[in-house]
């Protein structure tokens, strides 16, 4: 597939490495131009492009930029994309880095206010992983012990691109549902963070 990344950070970098590992054209993008990324590139493999390229004929588009930063993306910025695109969101709400966003705090989620902003449903997943455990926790399926995440959406078309693609990188995907349960795996829950197998991870879901 052909996969655009907006966000050159540890997670959108490390994500870029694996997908490209896995035969994906991937493209990538950061807020200060293509020529800063010579490094990425090299270290990944993926194609810098500008913010407004990035989407450009995607099968897949992956936001990892701040959360602050989503509202100052170019409007229509999806217009680009290839029919039917599948959106994923990674961003985490952290108030003392994104300033006050008032409909999260009035109790929107962080993935429906993302897709409010992009104008375009998101699915929410690799919020709840440390960067560089993407590629420290990475494994092919039915190895014992399998890191696993959560996976929401409420498109189970796009959901279900998004649930082979962690499976193909190294991961178990739960999935938990439509996007409104992306609450439980956020900053402060139980399963923020940990690194469990599916049967865990679930479980610590169930507490949220």
């Amino acid at each position: 597939m052909k996969i655009g990344i907006i966000g050159a950070g540890h997670i959108g970098g490390n994500l870029a490495q694996l997908l490209v590992r896995h035969g994906h054209q991937v493209v990538i993008a950061n807020s200060r131009g293509p020529q800063t990324l010579g490094e990425v590139a090299e270290r990944t493999g993926a194609t810098p492009v500008g913010v407004s390229d990035a989407p450009r004929g995607a099968d897949v588009v992956i936001v990892t930029v701040p959360l602050r930063a989503v509202a100052e993306l170019p409007k229509g910025l999806l217009d680009s994309a290839a029919p039917g695109v599948v959106v994923i969101d990674t961003n985490n709400y952290y108030p003392q880095r994104d300033g006050q966003i008032r409909p999260i705090d009035d109790g929107m989620t962080s993935a429906r206010w993302v897709g409010e902003q992009l104008g375009h449903p998101v699915v929410k997943v690799f919020n709840n992983i440390v960067a560089q455990e993407l590629l420290d926790r990475a494994t092919t399926a039915g190895t014992a012990g399998r890191r696993a995440l959560p996976v929401t959406g409420d498109d189970e078309r796009a959901k279900a691109v998004v649930l082979r693609l962690v499976d193909e990188i190294g991961f178990d995907a739960v999935d938990l549902g439509g996007l409104d349960e992306s609450r439980r795996y956020q900053p402060g829950t139980p399963a923020y963070g940990p690194d469990v197998d599916a049967p865990k991870l679930a479980e610590l879901l169930r507490q949220a």
